[in-house]
């Protein structure tokens, strides 16, 4: 449950963002299947990098689906492709949140391992085209989050443009009395 505080005076005003995002909307089932989508493909690139009998931590350059793989990685892409999957099927905003954190820690992960390219320490065996694949799965993750949440013209009627705006909110309040 993500919820925000906002300061008004002395008074002090908790928001709830529970059902925030506009539910009905076409595009929520695009972004929600297109991460399920991301997540089966995930899961397909880690049963292919387990099915070639690669060492757990090896890095000799073995691939699958043209990215390179070790059974560490294989297996930690079948978990977060699964993960994406479940995101799919529940929806709402856990699907929306699991999105936006996995997007980040994509990106996070393609500068670490950007750093760590041809070294020992590149334990999930990492080449520059699985950096790249990391950053754009990042990127594609986090504006399948963001949808309904991060905007320039939200409608004053959406609870993150009120949250952001609480002066707003009370003058259409008393407005209304």
């Amino acid at each position: 449950m993500a919820s925000h505080v906002t300061h008004s005076g002395t008074r002090r005003k908790k928001i709830d963002f529970d059902e925030a995002l506009p539910v009905d909307h076409r595009l929520n089932q695009v972004y929600r299947i297109g991460a399920g989508l991301m997540g089966l493909f995930l899961v397909a690139f880690g049963i292919l990098g387990l099915t070639d009998n690669i060492g757990f931590f090896d890095t000799g350059g073995n691939t699958a689906i043209g990215l390179n793989t070790n059974g560490a990685l294989s297996v930690l892409s079948i978990c977060v492709g699964l993960l994406l999957f479940v995101g799919m099927v529940v929806g709402g905003n856990f699907a929306s949140t699991l999105n936006m954190v996995l997007g980040v820690l994509f990106i996070l992960n393609g500068f670490l391992f950007l750093g760590l390219l041809d070294t020992d320490s590149d334990f999930l065996a990492f080449k520059i085209q699985n950096v790249l694949f990391s950053f754009i799965v990042g990127l594609v993750l986090m504006v399948f989050g963001m949808y309904g949440r991060v905007s320039t013209n939200l409608p004053h009627d959406n609870p993150y443009w009120r949250a952001r705006h609480p002066e707003a909110g009370q003058r259409a309040g008393s407005e209304t009395r």
